[in-house]
């Protein structure tokens, strides 16, 4: 393959180059072979990922042939380094703590994106637990927007992001327990869905989770579509599980919607002041809603209350105090604060002080608060919010050697997200227009409970009036 092609090909979607594959216009070797040729010659720039499986991958591309009738088949992926497990591989959290650890086994989402012709490339970086909105862990160091190496790409899927953005691979894994997902996307100029509260399993792992789904970072919401087809559907001992839809939802982003009622808004959730690039953004989509023929009203959810930060946090640092235990369980270490970031150690000793009770207090309290934010926003079909309150920002911005002080900044760097993990409700962010800065603005679109497929078939819309596939980083 010419050098230069082999340069362009992971900048096709995903879908395109399994299409390719079937067709026999390129190989699964070739594809597994350009997307390590790409690691090798930006990863030392970008810091994207931190193990790669090369001989495996490449084993794994020579058993794909033509004939192969999977979806994804021959398409290399990256796997983050949070989440689920991938046998015989390290997984850290990008955390001390966990040492050496490697799992026996592979996660749900790991055993569909293997079964769906997915070759699983390397894993990719990540903040110490998932905790920031950027990715600048001590253990591996941090990751790089390619749109500006001196910016974050976004965490916790970061690495991901990274990847993806910079044409390493062509599809990302990523999960978002507050943003994580949609953070990085916007950073990076991605599609990413954050999709509804059971809709992806964790098995076998956990039962289920009130903040955390897993899914994808992509070029296209097509391809956001064909994987949640993939990683949708109930694994045995799934405790609840959102309901699947009539139609695959690939099927969502073939034909325009209907004309939908759609809300507006740019107050956040938290008082802190919205970047006018990132508020443009969002009226302009907006306008451009209108013009396809939607209805778009401008109006403010009632989801700014001051105590909804102090109880997030609170239900989040026992979310990390479980992690910390269960990264000291198999290392055999103990959580001292020397094992860990500063931030990390905060959030670990608020969760370990906080009694049983406190905890299902503020269980009680965010769910009530969502029923009424729920039943708010779903008295329109879709929800049109920014993305982030500022432009990406530098890196060490948000260094966790600042504890608490860098959550704060987290929370004002990303006021839109987390509440949408707290309603359980899909979410998706748009790469809708580029910024004077160079830099990707994105939108965040909100879909009723389990509504993913009129989200997709909204945001195809929008892609194809505003196309941004196209669109690479200076330095790809």
């Amino acid at each position: 393959m010419p050098e230069a092609t082999a340069a362009d090909l992971l900048f096709h979607p995903a879908t395109e180059l399994a299409d390719m594959v079937r067709r026999g216009d390129v190989s699964a070797r070739e594809l597994v072979d350009a997307s390590l040729e790409r690691i090798e010659d930006l990863n030392p720039q970008l810091n994207a990922f931190i193990h790669l499986e090369a001989d495996e991958a490449r084993a794994q591309a020579d058993a794909i042939g033509a004939d192969d009738d999977r979806p994804f088949a021959g398409v290399p992926i990256a796997i983050k380094d949070i989440g689920p497990p991938w046998a015989g591989k390290p997984l850290t959290f990008g955390a001390e703590l966990f040492g050496d650890f490697v799992p026996e086994f592979d996660g749900a989402v790991v055993r569909r994106f293997k079964d769906a012709g997915f070759v699983l490339v390397g894993k990719t970086n990540t903040p110490e637990y998932g905790i920031l909105p950027v990715t600048e862990p001590r253990r591996h160091g941090p990751s790089r927007n390619p749109w500006d190496p001196d910016r974050t790409p976004g965490g916790s899927s970061g690495g991901s992001a990274a990847a993806t953005a910079a044409g390493m691979v062509p599809i990302g894994h990523g999960n978002d327990g507050g943003g994580s997902i949609r953070i990085p996307a916007a950073c990076c100029g991605l599609v990413g869905l954050k999709p509804s509260r059971g809709r992806v399993s964790l098995a076998p792992t956990l039962g289920e989770s009130f903040l955390v789904t897993d899914g994808v970072l992509s070029r296209t919401v097509k391809d956001t579509a064909h994987s949640l087809d993939v990683l949708a559907g109930y694994e045995v001992g799934d405790m609840a599980w959102a309901p699947p839809p009539d139609r695959p939802f690939a099927a969502a982003v073939e034909r325009d919607p209907q004309p939908m009622r759609i809300g507006m808004s740019c107050l956040p959730p938290i008082e802190t002041a919205v970047d006018p690039a990132n508020v443009e953004a969002v009226r302009e989509t907006g306008r451009l809603l209108e013009s396809l023929g939607h209805s778009v009203e401008e109006v403010d959810p009632p989801w700014q209350i001051p105590e909804l930060f102090p109880i997030f946090t609170k239900i989040w640092a026992v979310g990390i105090g479980m992690t910390v235990l269960f990264a000291s369980q198999i290392s055999g270490r103990e959580p001292t604060q020397d094992a860990m970031e500063p931030l990390s150690w905060e959030l670990y000793r608020q969760g370990s002080q906080t009694s049983a009770y406190e905890h299902a207090q503020a269980m009680v309290a965010i769910q009530a608060y969502a029923r009424q934010l729920v039943a708010f926003l779903s008295s329109y079909d879709a929800f049109l919010t920014p993305m982030l309150a500022q432009r990406p920002t530098p890196i060490g911005e948000m260094d966790p050697g600042l504890g608490m002080e860098a959550f704060a900044r987290a929370g004002r760097f990303t006021p839109f997200t987390a509440v949408l993990n707290v309603t359980g409700q899909p979410a998706i962010s748009l790469p809708i227009d580029q910024g004077e800065d160079g830099l990707p603005s994105a939108v965040q679109l909100i879909g009723r409970p389990a509504g993913e497929w009129p989200l997709l078939a909204l945001s195809a819309q929008l892609e194809r009036a505003r196309p941004w596939a196209d669109r690479r980083p200076s330095l790809a």
